[in-house]
């Protein structure tokens, strides 16, 4: 393959001893060499132009475009520059006419050849530069799992979060200094894991769940009493049939941007979350009770996917990313506000779902939709859980009926 202007060249802890010949060569023959400081160490007699890669890749290419007409330039990059590295920038600013790849063996492919594990099933992330937000609602369901970390989204931090977000069936190895002289291999526990003192800085975290280990069921259908909720009675959560509907109602994809008004316990949204896991989900609570009863169902059902809003809607909605579903549980008497500051906000195509229990709040659904000529859908739904009598009969014991609307953001009412 003839390399183009641009050559990004993966290197790895071992410098130029590991390095092809041809990616050897790209570098003698380069008027630009372009890395992380420590990349650039690895050739203290380059004669050419040197430049850093600091903070601000992007800006830092982009200067280098008009350099590129005539001038050979190679990028350092570590390990395989495709996989979460400068690759993709590159090809974004130079375009894929003039760039090219040699790389080296990704950090990951080290990782599990050191710790003996095969990875063929494993799903890779990266939190390095990344929030930890999510982690657990992505790999909830996954076996095998390696992460690349950075100083602040350090393996302790992470185990920190899985232990908070009671994901715990995970065995560590910890993999350090790769091809490095100080090269380590550790197994761990997430709590041995959690309070290690330091680890080297150039890591990468390998997570396995047990043999016996079975991927929970995307939908958790969860009964009302494993959800930690406010009394009286049955609590004041959604339940579970009606749960099931309203997220069937929503239509979420994998990367859908969920509000949750009026979240309560956080039932809809948590389930709605972990639907979504690629997503995020704002749970909408202005009771203080309520907020603390959230986020405690947000830790154990590992909903770390949804961000807990303060606040009665709509006056907290401003500041929120548009969504893609919006689920309207609860509206402190002013149900016609929420839903029509939730409709300007919807993306095309989204959807509104509203569940109502008063005939108040009935009234004013229809009322809005009708007005605004927006075709919805409504579904009056009354259901009855057979309850023991006497320990020998059965009987029926009836909930409180719901209505159900639905909406589509793009679907007009046709004229009356």
């Amino acid at each position: 393959m003839r390399l183009g202007p641009v050559v990004v060249i993966g290197i790895g802890e071992d410098g130029c001893l590991g390095l092809s010949a041809r990616a050897f060569n790209a570098v003698a023959r380069c008027q630009i060499l372009v890395g992380g400081e420590r990349h650039l160490e690895f050739f203290p007699d380059f004669p050419g132009r040197r430049v850093v890669l600091g903070s601000k890749v992007k800006e830092t290419l982009r200067a280098l475009e008009f350099d590129s007409a005539d001038k050979n330039i190679v990028i350092l990059a570590s390990g395989d520059p495709l996989f979460f590295g400068v690759g993709r920038l590159a090809l974004e600013v130079f375009g894929t006419a003039y760039v090219s790849f040699i790389p080296h063996l990704a950090s990951i492919q080290l990782a599990f050849a050191a710790a003996k594990i095969p990875w063929a099933d494993a799903r890779l992330l990266s939190v390095h530069g990344r929030s930890l937000e999510g982690l657990v609602a992505r790999s909830r369901r996954e076996r095998k799992l390696a992460l690349l970390t950075d100083a602040e989204q350090c393996p302790q931090r992470i185990a920190d979060h899985l232990i908070t977000f009671h994901d715990t069936a995970w065995q560590a190895t910890l993999c350090e200094d790769l091809g490095g002289v100080d090269e380590r291999v550790r197994s761990l526990s997430l709590e041995d894991l959690r309070q290690l003192p330091q680890v080297h800085p150039l890591n990468v975290l390998l997570l396995e769940r047990p043999t016996s280990w079975k991927a929970p069921s995307p939908l958790l259908y969860a009964e009302e009493a494993a959800f930690a909720k406010r009394m009286p009675k049955l609590g004041l959560i959604t339940k579970r049939e009606i749960r099931l509907l309203s997220l069937g109602a929503l239509r979420l994809q994998d990367d859908s941007v969920i509000w949750d008004i009026g979240a309560g316990s956080g039932s809809v949204g948590i389930e709605a979350a972990l639907l979504a896991a690629e997503g995020r989900c704002y749970a909408i609570e202005c009771d203080a009770e309520g907020q603390d009863i959230c986020m405690a169902n947000m830790k154990q059902f590992g909903a770390d996917n949804v961000r807990l809003i303060p606040g009665r809607a709509p006056d907290v909605l401003d500041g929120l990313e548009d969504p893609d579903a919006v689920f309207v549980g609860g509206s402190k008497g002013r149900l016609e506000e929420i839903l029509a500051t939730s409709w300007a906000r919807l993306k095309p195509q989204g959807r509104l779902v509203v569940n109502a229990i008063t005939l108040e709040n009935v009234s004013a659904a229809i009322q809005f939709f009708q007005e605004s000529s927006i075709a919805y859908d409504l579904q009056l739904v009354q259901i009855a859980r057979s309850q023991d009598l006497a320990g020998i009969y059965h009987r029926y014991e009836a909930l409180n009926p719901i209505h159900i609307f639905a909406a589509t953001k793009g679907e007009h009412a046709a004229a009356r």
